[in-house]
This record gives structure tokens, C-alpha cells and sequence, in this order.
């Protein structure tokens, strides 16, 4: 994550991630979750956290799910049903539960359809946020699979290049490859110059945006680093590339892409033409079906080693991959605990005082 984007110093209150699991757990139980669910979806939670992912762990995420489970916006008991399946695929009803245990049932399906057939591919639709996506696909690299995640649907966020009105959403997808000695290729991004939640964490901590990664309504980019504007209809984000001259077409064609492969193969449909809607697309190709997998996890390794080992350019350190510094920033995390900014904290307190949940963060 870009240092912009990190909470600052003199505001960070280190939690260790029991205790902070812990926490989450108990806060997803007092909304209505099984101990099941809830524990699911604090993982999800917290593995983004650790992996320094924070726009998608508890500093953003965890109050707005609560938000939704008290009006009703999710079901905290969702009757999840498969309504079409094949051999190697499958498409769900989400139930309009949240999408950090949802998700992850439909990866396991999605799996065990892989570990028979090569490959396994579920879609869900009548769900609801996602998480991290690289929890989800990197569930596939403890069965020596390789795992993909896209999804789409709304909030509607994005305006298509040369566009001055919202019809994507942020679009991302994540991919998860194992190796065998050097931590795993897993890249996750969005499709819009940068991430929804990470729009809201700049403005959290007072930190400009760049050229390009937002428009004005009307379409044109804005510029001169400008601060997020408070109203969200007062800004539309762009793909990335950001313009057409600087690419834009792939960042607006590749989140077209998730919005056919999600909403619309889920029968839900273009999200623009359903307000509410979000559908997910998972895949998993078992390795072996392919290649030994004792030799491409060795090519695997050989690769991202000359990637890590690549001559940097003047200005920088080192050459990373995706998937890289997250797995070094783990390692920091387990020791040193997780940086929250104070304002999480008091969150925490005053829903433990309001609902008397008990939450003791220290």
C-alpha cells in the first residue's frame, strides 16, 4: 500500500491479531451471525489487515457491515442454495448475506469441482461486499490450485472512458498462484485508477489524491492533487490508465469483463439496470490437471525470484511482485501487531459500551 495511504505515526494504536479477531468475532455474533459465520468472516477481516490491505479489513469495513445488518440491507442468516449446477459449475443464491462467508463456500464448491474435474467455476448472485479478494482465490493454493475472484455489481463507481455517467463498478480481480519456496504470486486490484475504500482512507488521514484518479462530473479528469470531494455525486472514478491516451480502454474493457463473467453470466444482470445487485465469479484450475506440480511450483519459484532479483531503476530500492511485500508485512504484523488509526479504537469502545459486548483492545 502506498505510503499515502498509511495511518500516520503519531495516530496508530498497535492491537495484536487475537485480540483483534477476537473482537471482530464478538461484534459479528451481537449482529446475528453463527459462530461459524461470524469467525469466517472475521478471517476474512483479518487477513486483510495482516496482509496491510486495511481499506478492505476492520478500520473500513467492519462498522458499515454493522450499519447494514441493523437496517436490514443484509441477512445475518442467509439461505444460501446452488440454483443451477453442472459437473464443474455451478451458480448460487447468495441470500442476500454477506459476501465474507458466502464467498468462501462458493470457492470451496468451486474447488471440490476442480479437484474432480480440472477445473471449477461457481457464480453467485443475491449477495452482498466481498472482502479482500485474494482471501478467496488464495483458498485455492493450500489444494496446489491456482484461484481467480472477480466481482461486480453496485455501488456503481466508475464511468467508462471518454464517459461523464456511472455504469461500472470498481470491478476488481484477484489471482493466487502457490510456489514452493518464495512467497506466492497473489495480485488483486481494481479496475478503476485506485480503489474505492482507498478514496475514503486519503480523506480519513487528510492525504491528496493524484492526477487522474477521479473526475469531475462531467467527465473531465480532475488535477492539481485535489482532496476528495465530500459529496459522492460531486466526483466519478476513472478506470485505470485513468485516459485514453495513458491507457484508460484496458482498465474500462477489463471491468466489463467482471461485470459479464459476475452479474451478468449470474442472471442478475448489467448493475447499472439493477440497483442493489452485486454477483461474484469464482474459478479454480487444479494444477495437476496441467503440469506436475512439484515442477511448476519450482518454475514458479525460479520466475519470481527473477522478478525480486530484477536491477532496479535509479530512485528505488528493489523490484517487487505481487503479492510480496504482503507477505513480508505478515511477518511485521505477527510480530509488532496491527497499526489501527486511534479513531477504529474508540469505535470499538463505544459499540462494546452500547451494546455491552465486553471488547477489551487494551
Amino acid at each position: 500500500m502506498l505510503e499515502r495511504f498509511k495511518v500516520p505515526e503519531k495516530d496508530r494504536v498497535y492491537v495484536k491479531r487475537e485480540a483483534m479477531q477476537l473482537a471482530t468475532e464478538t461484534v459479528f455474533k451481537a449482529s446475528g451471525l453463527s459462530d461459524e459465520d461470524a469467525k469466517l468472516s472475521a478471517d476474512v477481516l483479518m487477513l486483510s489487515d495482516m496482509r496491510g490491505c486495511e481499506t478492505h479489513g476492520v478500520s473500513n469495513m467492519l462498522r458499515r457491515y454493522v450499519d447494514w445488518y441493523d437496517d436490514g440491507t443484509i441477512t445475518a442468516t442467509p439461505n444460501v442454495r446452488i440454483t443451477r449446477e453442472s459437473d464443474a459449475t455451478a451458480n448460487m443464491d447468495g441470500g442476500m448475506g454477506l459476501g465474507l462467508h458466502v464467498g468462501p463456500k462458493a470457492m470451496k464448491l468451486a474447488i471440490e469441482k476442480a479437484d474432480k474435474f480440472g477445473m471449477g467455476s461457481v457464480t453467485v448472485h443475491n449477495t452482498s461486499h466481498l472482502g479482500m479478494l485474494a482471501y478467496h482465490s488464495m483458498m485455492a493454493m493450500e489444494h496446489d490450485m491456482i484461484g481467480v475472484t472477480v466481482i461486480a455489481g453496485n455501488p456503481l463507481s466508475m464511468a467508462p472512458t471518454f464517459g461523464a455517467e456511472l455504469r461500472l463498478a470498481t470491478s476488481p480481480w484477484a489471482y493466487a498462484v502457490p510456489a514452493d519456496k518464495m512467497p506466492p504470486f497473489v495480485f488483486d486490484v481494481a479496475t478503476t485508477q485506485v480503489a474505492g475504500n482507498k478514496l475514503g482512507l486519503a480523506k480519513r488521514i487528510g492525504s491528496p489524491l493524484e492526477d487522474n484518479w477521479i473526475a469531475n462530473p462531467d467527465g473531465s479528469p480532475m488535477m492539481g492533487n485535489p482532496q476528495l470531494p465530500d459529496d459522492r455525486a460531486d466526483y466519478l472514478m476513472m478506470p485505470f490508465g485513468g485516459t485514453r491516451e495513458q491507457g484508460s480502454h484496458k482498465g474500462y474493457g477489463f471491468a466489463a469483463v467482471a461485470e459479464i463473467l459476475s452479474q451478468v453470466m449470474s442472471g442478475t444482470g448489467a448493475a447499472f439496470l439493477n440497483p442493489g445487485s452485486m454477483s461474484f465469479w469464482f474459478c479454480a484450475y487444479k494444477i495437476e490437471a496441467f503440469t506436475e506440480v512439484a515442477k511448476f511450483k519450482t518454475d514458479m519459484d525460479e520466475f519470481l525470484e527473477a522478478l525480486a532479483t530484477t536491477p532496479p531503476a535509479p530512485g528505488h530500492d528493489r523490484v517487487l511482485y505481487a503479492g510480496l511485500s504482503e507477505h513480508e508485512e505478515v511477518q511485521i504484523r505477527e510480530k509488532d501487531g496491527i497499526p489501527y488509526h486511534h479513531e477504529v479504537i474508540d469505535w470499538f469502545r463505544s459499540l462494546s459500551d452500547a451494546r455491552n459486548l465486553g471488547i477489551e483492545l487494551g
